[in-house]
């Protein structure tokens, strides 16, 4: 061998072991970019798993908040209803023990007027109905029957409705004409 060929073949063996060792320089930090890596990736797992498990008490929470803010509403309607009841039990009571039919009258229209307020004060207010046109949103037809009324007319009311805020809290339970029945149809 010449030494041009082993002056050749040592700066090949020289540039092998370079590349080995920049290989080598570069895995290394290769590896440990990946085990970063490998460790934010569990840090982001574990801080999902605690996000999901945080937000599944909070909607366990919010339900239950929701369901003892019910509770507190319907406890304050009956205390709103309360007083109207003992005003009616009274009034039995004493209807019981005096026979005065007057008087037990006129404590049974003071209570109801009592009651009134009430609804009012809530803002509930009877549906207009007989001799209303029919509006099936504030209506329902029980009966529909022939009448001199014009076509889809109320012509009895036989349970009152109500509405508070624009909103139907029950439809009235109604009888509509359905127009004047044609004579001459009858006799052809």
């Amino acid at each position: 061998m010449s030494k041009k060929d082993k002056k050749l073949q040592y700066e090949d063996v020289k540039r092998e072991e370079e590349q080995a060792a920049n290989k080598e320089a570069q895995a290394t930090p290769l590896a440990e970019q990946l085990a970063a890596k490998d460790e934010e990736i569990r840090s982001y797992v574990d801080r999902l798993q605690r996000l999901q498990a945080e937000f599944e008490n909070y909607k366990k929470r919010v339900l239950r908040e929701m369901s003892q803010i019910e509770e507190r509403i319907v406890d304050r309607e009956i205390l709103d209803f309360i007083p109207l009841y003992d005003n009616l039990q009274r009034a039995f009571a004493n209807y019981s023990d005096e026979t005065d039919a007057a008087a037990f009258v006129a404590g049974v229209e003071k209570i109801f007027a009592q009651f009134d307020q009430i609804l009012k004060a809530k803002g509930v207010t009877p549906i207009p109905a007989e001799g209303e046109k029919f509006d099936p949103m504030k209506h329902e037809a029980l009966l529909s029957v022939e009448s001199s009324e014009e076509k889809n007319t109320i012509l009895e009311e036989f349970e009152r409705g109500y509405e508070r805020s624009g909103r139907v809290l029950r439809p009235c339970k109604v009888k509509v004409s359905k127009g004047q029945l044609d004579t001459e149809d009858k006799e052809e």
